[in-house]
């Protein structure tokens, strides 16, 4: 009597599928099919995305409106270079300095909160374990699943202290953002969107019309990159950054008229 292959199971005993193709049973060694679309994440704890962001916008702004003011107040063009390249250096170099004070000293608290840990660990390994257990638990696993998970993972000091972080501080050890990558992108960046306003004086132009569209199509083309990086839409990113920009320049532009007839 032939033998048949079980009900529900489309596998016959010779390895082959009811529909005449074999079966594969090589393991699947590529990525998991909730990943087969290039299912990724973006790198969020970077320390060069929000200060090179915040300093192109910055620049932008700043330097519009300062050489807005200015040509507001009835001065040549040379001034209104010079202004921009002072306003562009003190800028680049006050958001560079900035941040890498602020980035550092977020870094060296992290650290210092770390050693306390280390220490922690060294100290009392089962009063950690077991807190580790209980996180584990009020987070809905199984007692004795949650104990074995917390054993396992304390038997690497490194393993874990980067787990305590993570739980108890919500940071990741291995990737704190770096002071210098934070400078050095503010920095760039900064002298980058402060250089577009001043481009048009430095080729001869005599208005600020040249500058203040050259410097809005940066805010604009800013705020869409960013939004690559955000995933909101392009054009309100863009359409963002270009009416702040804009609203500032035009109340400096008006400041520096009001108090440049006062003065004059």
């Amino acid at each position: 009597m032939a033998t048949t292959a079980p009900v529900g199971d489309d596998t016959a005993q010779d390895g082959t599928v009811q529909d005449g193709t074999a079966r594969d049973d090589t393991p699947q060694t590529g990525p998991h099919p909730a990943h087969r679309d290039n299912h990724t994440h973006r790198d969020v704890n970077g320390g060069w995305l929000r200060p090179a962001v915040f300093g192109a916008m910055d620049g932008l702004v700043s330097n519009l409106a300062l050489i807005s003011g200015v040509v507001g107040g009835q001065v040549s063009s040379g001034a209104v270079v010079l202004t921009g390249f002072a306003g562009l250096a003190a800028g680049a170099f006050s958001m560079a300095a900035g941040e890498y004070t602020s980035v550092a000293s977020q870094r060296e608290l992290v650290q210092a909160e770390l050693d306390v840990e280390r220490e922690e660990l060294r100290r009392n390994p089962g009063d950690e374990e077991r807190e580790l257990a209980e996180l584990y638990e009020r987070r809905g696993v199984a007692p004795a699943l949650a104990a074995e998970v917390a054993r396992q993972l304390s038997k690497d000091p490194d393993r874990a202290l980067e787990i305590h972080a993570r739980e108890e501080l919500g940071v990741d050890p291995t990737d704190l953002p770096s002071p210098r990558v934070a400078a050095v992108s503010s920095f760039g960046s900064f002298a980058v969107g402060a250089l577009l306003p001043v481009l048009p004086y430095l080729l001869g132009a005599t208005s600020l019309l040249p500058a203040v569209l050259l410097a809005l199509a940066g805010l604009f083309a800013c705020g869409a990159v960013v939004a690559r990086v955000t995933a909101r839409s392009w054009w309100f990113s863009g359409l963002r950054q270009l009416t702040l920009g804009g609203a500032a320049a035009a109340v400096t532009f008006w400041l520096g008229s009001l108090f440049g007839a006062a003065i004059g």
